[in-house]
């Protein structure tokens, strides 16, 4: 779903298509004028609108990481060949997803309109504002091609960053998932009719074999009541995703690898936009109040906020850094001879690299670590219930033989 503004609404509408047959869809827009004219340039022509909530609806054209990666690596090269920004943009339209197109051809429009890029960046909705910021200051400096690099370099360590902790956060649930399936298949299929089998063979059996045999027989009975309440909860979670996301977060900010996973892939994302937005000339306490959203522990997010607001009140952040302990002692004594140096965007450049790598290797420590742990879990789930129902039967073949 692509990013638009807070007042977005949705709607149901009726279109006609350039041959003369009509079209019904769901879409997200700020008012019917900007529908009618997303529609345009599909060329569909507005018939009529329904209005919707706005989370039943999605808007078509959207500009994804990836994209805005492909995007500014086009713009970097052309632009720095001399190409028009409009020609640019009329050629960076095709190597972005089709989804996507339609917000480039729009930017180009504007454009060629005499609106400055970074106002038809902002206007889309489909850009953050860091990259907002970084087009306005490379603007200012005449240097959008360079700017246009060096935001694809730190998109592109964004999307590495995102495939490691998706890596890590989907080994887990794909393994705790395949395991729930086999333990309701071992429930519902094969414990109940052993079960009869042992009954129906002996007078008594282990109290924990009865009640893995009463959980089965109650999930075969009332399935379909159960299959109702777990939809229900499915898209319970899937409305409120927003909630159930953040609840997961700070759940795995407090576990002892992950969290320090997740401290780093935040430290080296801050870093790496601290870097486009210097390079782009950003003045330093803009910067770091832009560069602080990225940021998702609240305890170094807290203190770089306090390190901005000292440095608006006039302090030196070779003195102040210091009081930053989220960030490793290392770290900050490079920037104190940084700041000296007067060379702080080789350091934010380099420290963006160095987080980097250390995520990949803090994220190689963490799947190594959780293998063991889901090999215990799936022993303790699925080697449970096998358990249960062996034991009575080699007691039953002993007292047979």
């Amino acid at each position: 779903m692509s990013r638009l503004s807070g007042n977005a609404r949705g709607y149901l509408y009726l279109a006609a298509t350039a041959a003369g047959g009509r079209k019904v869809g769901l879409r997200s827009a700020a008012s019917e004028r900007s529908l009618a004219a997303g529609l345009r340039r599909e060329r569909l022509v507005l018939l009529r609108t329904w209005p919707m909530p706005a989370w039943l609806a999605t808007s078509k054209a959207s500009l994804k990481l990836a994209d805005q990666a492909a995007l500014n690596e086009q713009l970097a090269q052309l632009l720095g060949r001399g190409v028009p920004l409009v020609e640019a943009l009329e050629v960076a339209a095709s190597v972005v997803a089709d989804s996507a197109r339609p917000v480039i051809e729009s930017l180009r429009e504007q454009v060629s309109g005499g609106v400055s890029f970074s106002d038809a960046c902002a206007r889309s909705g489909q850009f953050d504002t860091v990259a907002t910021a970084v087009y306005r200051a490379a603007e200012r400096t005449g240097d959008l091609a360079g700017s246009a690099h060096r935001l694809a370099d730190a998109q592109k360590r964004q999307l590495a960053l995102r495939g490691k902790a998706a890596t890590v956060l989907l080994y887990p649930m794909i393994v705790l998932s395949i395991s729930v399936v086999v333990t309701i298949i071992l429930l519902t299929m094969i414990v109940p009719r052993i079960g009869q089998a042992l009954v129906q063979m002996t007078d008594s059996l282990p109290w924990y074999t009865e009640l893995v045999i009463a959980a089965g027989d109650v999930l075969r009975e009332h399935w379909l009541v159960l299959s109702i309440v777990a939809g229900g909860l499915l898209i319970a979670a899937v409305l409120g995703r927003a909630v159930v996301m953040g609840l997961v977060w700070r759940v795995s900010r407090k576990l002892p690898l992950i969290g320090t996973l997740m401290l780093t892939q935040d430290t080296a994302r801050f870093f790496a936009v601290m870097a486009a937005m210097s390079r782009a000339g950003v003045p330093l306490a803009d910067a770091l109040g832009t560069a602080v959203g990225t940021v998702g522990d609240t305890r170094l997010r807290t203190q770089l906020e306090t390190l901005r607001k000292r440095l608006i009140e006039g302090g030196v952040l070779r003195t102040l850094i210091e009081d930053v302990s989220a960030l490793p002692l290392a770290t900050r004594k490079l920037l104190v001879a940084a700041d000296r140096a007067g060379d702080l965007d080789q350091a934010f450049d380099g420290l963006a690299e160095d987080l980097a790598l250390e995520v990949d290797r803090v994220s190689t420590r963490v799947l190594s670590a959780l293998e063991p742990a889901l090999i215990v879990g799936l022993f303790l789930l699925i080697g449970s219930i096998i358990l249960s129902i062996m034991v009575p039967m080699m007691s039953l073949s002993q007292q047979i033989g």
